[in-house]
């Protein structure tokens, strides 16, 4: 009698836990609300400082929430730290990656810690506004910690010829570029 008593115990202390499992995942459970109606989602964006090309690029990875369309366009729009016109690169959405990765073209005049704005635009096939995404982007370091002129010349990574005797790439006397403009 005791063992029996015993194994409904057991059993029903397995039947409680495994509600209370149930009850507390089901409290976990995300209810969409926040991605609802989104398709995409920043998943990562940063300034690219690349020392041996002299250059410095905004690069911003979304990421999609609901499986994407045929023929969708990711338009990204960044200010250009220069001034002037907006810098605006246009993406094709390939449905079967699992990001969409939008680089802007070099830029000059990045300054260390001065929020810059990115305006993204999801277009659907027909060229209708789909999402749109706003954001800010700042600079850990500015754009003087790059070389006058790219280190390397070629894919093989040849030695830039001028820059013989300044490794470091920095050349006297030579021209800035004019950030007077700078926003």
């Amino acid at each position: 009698m005791r063992s029996r008593m015993l194994k409904q115990f057991s059993r029903a202390a397995v039947v409680g836990a495994a509600l209370v499992a149930a009850i507390a995942l089901g409290a976990c459970r995300d209810t969409g609300k926040d991605t609802e109606g989104k398709l995409f989602e920043i998943s990562g964006k940063i300034f690219v400082f690349n020392y041996r090309l002299a250059r410095a690029t905004y690069v911003v990875t979304l990421r999609p929430l609901q499986p994407m369309g045929d023929g969708q366009v990711a338009v990204a729009s960044f200010q250009d730290p220069a001034g002037g016109a907006p810098l605006v690169v246009e993406q094709k959405v390939w449905p079967k990656l699992d990001k969409v990765s939008l680089e802007s073209p070099a830029l000059t005049c990045v300054v260390k810690n001065k929020p810059y704005a990115i305006a993204i635009s999801i277009k659907g096939s027909d060229g209708t506004i789909l999402q749109k995404i706003d954001t800010t982007l700042m600079s850990t370091e500015d754009q003087s910690v790059l070389p006058d002129r790219p280190l390397v010349i070629d894919q093989l990574y040849t030695a830039n010829p001028d820059l013989v005797g300044h490794p470091d790439g920095k050349l006297p006397g030579e021209q800035k570029p004019d950030c007077s403009k700078a926003i």
